[in-house]
């Protein structure tokens, strides 16, 4: 018999009997490829935005189930205003890894202005909605036997609804731009700025839509909860919303103004450093030092 072809044979062999044993090889080529097509760090950004989506549906929706079961437990102001502080800790928390989009509708609203490269909106996208529906099912765990887990339904219909959260997404959306794009605007105060203006129009929104501003905010409980009446005032209002409101303040801004310069990921808030001054401070280790200091 031909060595050669005893040789194939076994490796013919080998290979139907432990196909296993070419996975390490395909999920190392799946690397590599991830790695070329996107940039040193982006896996970090995915993370961090699955984290800060968690965070953002288990607090909202947790403080809003638990105000509409029980108003001496939380109160509908109490629920408004803990969606705005939320948004506020995580812009301060991982606003510089992964810019604490927290909305699938803020990603594609940066991507239409060109403030948000294409190819990151899916990566985006999914790992919001994956920190958003993980959020929901730990709430049912949680706080059984309640039904609805700070679901976002029309209270009235779904037209209403549907003209609400176009209104109030466009003006959390016009303020996200002002503060991402603008050179002038002050990006030290981004979280706080947004976290009221996600509580404002929580409060306005709340009794007519449930203020929701976010697709994976409401699809995440809805999933959880079995409960889907009117979810498509849900994608559509906040999609329609954000992409007014980043072009409008794309309008409106100084056009001889150079946008704010901010990398990919930290487009949409990022923590400015202070910057050192020689003429100010001559020690270089007390400049080093404030160099890595953060303004928040």
């Amino acid at each position: 018999m031909d060595p050669s072809h005893s040789t194939t044979a076994k490796e013919e062999l080998v290979s139907v009997e432990n196909p296993k044993s070419q996975n390490p090889k395909l999920s190392l080529q799946i690397w590599r490829s991830f790695e070329e097509q996107y940039p040193p760090g982006f896996l970090k950004k995915v993370i961090a935005e699955i984290i800060a989506t968690y965070l953002l549906v288990f607090v909202t929706c947790g403080s809003a189930a638990l105000s509409a079961s029980d108003e001496h437990k939380v109160s509908k102001l109490g629920a408004s205003v803990a969606g705005g502080l939320i948004v506020t800790v995580m812009i301060y928390a991982v606003g510089h890894i992964s810019g604490a989009h927290m909305n699938p509708a803020v990603t594609l609203a940066f991507a239409c202005v060109k403030q948000f490269p294409w190819k990151q909106v899916p990566c985006y996208a999914a790992a919001q909605f994956t920190g958003a529906i993980s959020a929901g099912f730990t709430l049912q765990v949680l706080l059984k036997p309640i039904k609805h887990l700070g679901t976002t339904a029309p209270s009235g219909t779904d037209i209403q609804a549907l003209i609400m959260e176009i209104v109030v997404t466009f003006s959390m959306m016009f303020v996200n731009s002002s503060m991402a794009t603008d050179a002038k605007a002050v990006g030290e105060l981004a979280g706080i700025v947004v976290g009221c203006a996600v509580c404002i129009t929580s409060i306005i929104a709340g009794p007519i839509s449930g203020g929701s501003m976010n697709p994976a905010r409401s699809i995440g409980p809805a999933l959880a909860s079995a409960y889907y009446k009117g979810i498509w005032v849900y994608v559509v209002g906040p999609v329609t919303g954000t992409l007014l409101g980043a072009l409008s303040y794309n309008l409106i801004r100084d056009a001889n103004e150079p946008l704010q310069t901010t990398s990919p990921g930290s487009v949409s808030f990022k923590i400015h450093r202070r910057k050192c001054h020689n003429e100010h401070i001559d020690d270089k280790g007390s400049c080093d030092l404030l160099r890595n200091q953060l303004v928040v």
